[in-house]
């Protein structure tokens, strides 16, 4: 029999929405994919010769279990020149991307019936790992305000229970990025309440149209003791599948995720870490500034095309590469038709894969990638709009 744990065990909405639009190519059909947290891209040069040159040198044996001491460094000045606070190697782990720093983050830091608030639309493994560790997810609604969580709703959430909040801005899948005075009133609060901030900052360097990223420590500084910064570089260098992503956190956080992972994955791919090594010594910005050209132009072509949309209101796209969708309009109340249903439409008669907010906690929403050429986009996007229109009510 297996044990108990498993049945929280389910595969994230996102593979989940990978998987059918497998199986909806495996069966002929022309599939337009928006379902993809990443962007299309090639290698940064640097990124390349760093790979090229490890494997070239017969790189082949274990680093420290949370990463090489040169690339800690490196990282360590990153978040010190990102945030205005000075930053050390031992405050730095490296991880097998963000993922397994949040779910490091998870477990060194939630004890069982601990609750840890999250925000909603949320990214799907939040809650899970949080679950992983025996803790609480405890919703907020965000959609009634622009899907940026207000202080008094979170206020009423905190309980004696309350362990830590997650925070990820710019956010994951509506794109929402949180202002400065929001981000000054979770940091207070946490001071005054007793609880850690999970700070998921995976897409800082995607915001548009006038919005800033604000690191939480650079706003308030006594909040360092209390946070987790999480970060990698599978969004701002094209990197998803190299799997190396970061933490920041005080020293016996780093430590304590140093124990864990040592006896999970031990140190992440060490190829990888000398490719990402070599661009931050190296780098000089020219690939991310292309990187996100790709995007700023990829974005307006999709507001564009999404502009053609008669019962369903365009979406800002403050951050990150998501257009998110609010489908409340079209799906008429008590009718028990969700997002889900929509997804399936356009997958059916307009061979266009989303992201249903079913995955998010939200049953009205809808998420789209545009981190796919602008070509293939507009096009899908052209189709998802007829669809809909079309077919004004679910």
């Amino acid at each position: 029999m297996l044990a108990q744990r498993t049945g929280m065990f389910k595969s994230s909405g996102t593979a989940a929405a990978r998987a059918a639009v497998k199986a909806a190519a495996d069966a002929g059909k022309e599939i337009i994919d928006l379902t993809a947290g990443e962007i299309w891209s090639d290698l940064a040069p640097t990124i390349r010769d760093g790979a090229v040159e490890a494997i070239r040198k017969g790189v082949n044996r274990y680093t420290d279990t949370v990463g090489l001491a040169e690339l800690r460094e490196a990282l360590a000045r990153k978040v010190s020149r990102e945030t205005g606070e000075v930053w050390q190697t031992d405050e730095i782990a490296v991880t097998s991307g963000a993922k397994q720093a949040l779910f490091d983050a998870s477990m060194v830091l939630i004890n069982p019936g601990d609750q840890v608030i999250i925000p909603a639309p949320y990214w799907t493994t939040f809650p899970a790992q949080v679950q992983f560790a025996g803790g609480t997810p405890v919703h907020i609604d965000t959609r009634a305000n622009s899907y940026v969580p207000s202080i008094a709703d979170i206020e009423r959430a905190v309980t004696s229970l309350t362990c830590a909040i997650v925070i990820n801005t710019p956010n994951n899948p509506t794109g929402a990025v949180y202002d400065a005075d929001t981000l000054r009133g979770i940091a207070r609060l946490a001071i005054e309440r007793n609880f850690w901030i999970i700070f998921d900052e995976c897409y800082a360097d995607f915001t548009y149209d006038g919005q800033a990223h604000h690191p939480i420590v650079s706003l308030v500084p006594e909040v360092r003791s209390r946070t987790i910064i999480i970060n990698a570089f599978s969004k701002s260098l094209a990197l998803t599948g190299w799997r190396i992503g970061y933490m920041a956190a005080p020293k016996d956080v780093i430590s304590a995720v140093k124990a864990l992972q040592s006896h999970t994955t031990s140190n992440p791919n060490v190829i990888a870490q000398h490719a990402v090594l070599r661009h931050l010594k190296e780098g000089d910005g020219a690939y991310e500034a292309q990187l996100r050209r790709q995007l700023v132009t990829a974005r307006q072509v999709g507001l564009s095309a999404l502009s053609g949309l008669h019962t369903v209101a365009k979406p800002k796209a403050d951050g990150g590469f998501y257009f998110y969708l609010d489908l409340a309009d079209i799906l008429p109340a008590g009718s028990g038709k969700t997002a889900d249903d929509i997804v399936n439409l356009l997958l059916a008669e307009a061979g266009v894969a989303g992201v249903s907010g079913t995955a998010f906690g939200d049953p009205t929403g809808l998420r789209l990638s545009y981190g796919i050429p602008p070509a293939l986009l507009e096009a899908g996007l052209g189709r998802l709009v007829q669809c809909l229109n079309n077919q004004p009510r679910i």
